[in-house]
């Protein structure tokens, strides 16, 4: 039952092609837990499932990760993990009743961990859903591929450079499956806006204008007790020991948007936070996904006080060996806006959030696609021109690459790639002062200080190695 195919396919290898054609987006793989019956899905049957353990059960994992995965059939979540054992209660709770729902029957074959390396060692998951705060992203995702497991991971892809391109090498020694959690990538109209750019619909590019949103800064908050349910030393990880309160971490009674959103400790802020998704989809446009910017400089301001100490206000530059120039700031319109020799398209989520307590959720509505000639987005990307892959649904797009063995449409080295310009701007925020960035070997050029940010030191007992 444990045996693994010699191209890394999970447990049970492929279904009958028949099968595969039956499903609306997916096959189906992979094993599930005897202790549920198989007709408790009838032709579903569990044999026929990825299975799926979700490691992080907060505000994004029970919003949309879960969410992302249970609508579909080819998938079941068994196990659930988080360092806040009331989190991971709650967490099969909410599987154990969404699958009832689903089904019209009791359901309750859920596992509920509160050490993800217990959850990895479970050889019934197939996948795992990787949902944490940031600084436990690359850490996760390189235990979980060592261990076997396909990853749907969050972005930002990774705290530091130097640990995303050790996750990056990870996943690509291990050839596993990894999705990076950036989905606007499966949102028509960001493959749309670049597949128009990329096909020269507004001459040359000559400019990139990325708008992210803002985050506050905060109080002074007191030293508060650990609460007897949570595991405060490994939800801090890699990161140094400081003094628990309520606010640095998530709320215990609800799942509102968590403060260490804006504690420099476990991020970058929004720079990476917003910008791993658009600086991401420019680079999509801009044919640089295995690439990144050759200079680097800009501006910021950062709270004096306070727990929340994340950037503020800022505006940052950077240049690609391409010629093109990237403007970064949270002084304009959230979206991503490409400036070409003859005309400009400007593309955004519209309305639409991910989660209610996004920061999008509170602007007004507005076009998700817009452009300076409206002839510009009535055109037709024709058959010997650039088509950029599509995907419809960014976790459906994961379920179908770990039945294909093909990279997703987020895969982890493109992810990578985000995630460093993003701290590449990170950096020069910091250092106000123009930075020389080599893409090839990852390093500021000539530059031992700005060298220093590519890693931060890390505690022994959680270090990545």
């Amino acid at each position: 039952m444990n045996e693994k195919k010699d191209n890394g396919m999970s447990r049970r290898g492929f279904l009958d092609l028949s099968i595969k054609s039956t499903i609306a987006t997916t096959a189906v793989i992979s094993g599930f837990p005897t202790i549920v019956p198989a007709s408790v899905f009838g032709k579903n049957a569990p044999s026929n499932r990825i299975t799926i353990g979700a490691i992080g059960t907060g505000r994004i994992s029970r919003g949309h990760d879960m969410p992302g995965v249970w609508k579909f059939d080819n998938a079941q979540i068994i196990a659930v993990c988080d360092v806040d054992s009331n989190r991971a209660k709650l967490a099969k709770d909410l599987v154990v009743d969404t699958y009832s729902k689903k089904n019209g029957k009791p359901y309750d074959g859920v596992n509920v961990y509160t050490d993800y390396r217990e959850l990895l060692s479970n050889k019934d998951i197939d996948a795992v859903l990787v949902s944490t705060p940031d600084h436990w992203h690359a850490p996760i995702v390189i235990s979980s591929v060592r261990a076997g497991k396909d990853v749907y991971m969050q972005k930002p892809a990774s705290l530091t450079i130097s640990e995303g391109r050790a996750m990056a090498d990870a996943v690509k020694q291990t050839k596993r499956i990894v999705q990076v959690g950036s989905q606007q990538r499966s949102s028509w109209q960001f493959r749309y806006a670049a597949e128009l750019v990329r096909n020269g619909r507004i001459g040359e590019l000559k400019t990139v204008y990325v708008g992210l949103p803002g985050d506050p800064g905060g109080e002074v908050e007191p030293q508060m007790s650990i609460p007897s349910n949570f595991n405060y030393d490994m939800w801090l990880g890699t990161t140094p020991e400081v003094y628990y309160t309520e606010k640095r971490v998530h709320p215990q009674v609800g799942f509102d948007r968590p403060g260490w959103l804006r504690c420099e400790q476990f991020g970058a802020g929004m720079i990476t936070g917003w910008g791993s998704h658009h600086i991401d989809c420019a680079h999509w446009a801009m044919n640089m996904e295995h690439s990144g910017p050759v200079e680097v400089w800009g501006r910021a301001d950062f709270p004096k006080s306070g727990l929340w100490d994340v950037h503020g206000i800022f505006r940052t530059e950077a240049m690609y060996a391409n010629g093109v120039k990237m403007v970064v700031t949270n002084e304009i319109a959230n979206g991503i806006r490409f400036e070409g020799t003859e005309g400009w398209i400007f593309v955004s989520r519209g309305d639409a959030s991910v989660t209610s307590s996004d920061p999008v959720a509170k602007q007004q509505a507005a076009k998700a696609i817009d452009a300076s000639n409206p002839k510009i987005l009535e055109s037709v990307i024709g058959p010997n021109e650039i088509h950029l892959t599509e995907s419809k649904d960014h976790h459906g797009n994961w379920l179908e690459s770990i039945i294909s063995r093909k990279d997703p449409i987020a895969p982890a080295e493109i992810g990578h790639r985000s995630c460093s310009a993003c701290l590449l701007h990170h950096a020069a925020m910091k250092l106000k002062r123009r930075l020389y960035w080599d893409p090839k070997n990852e390093k500021f050029l000539n530059d031992p200080e700005a060298n220093t940010l590519l890693s931060r030191p890390q505690r022994a007992a959680y270090a990545v190695r």
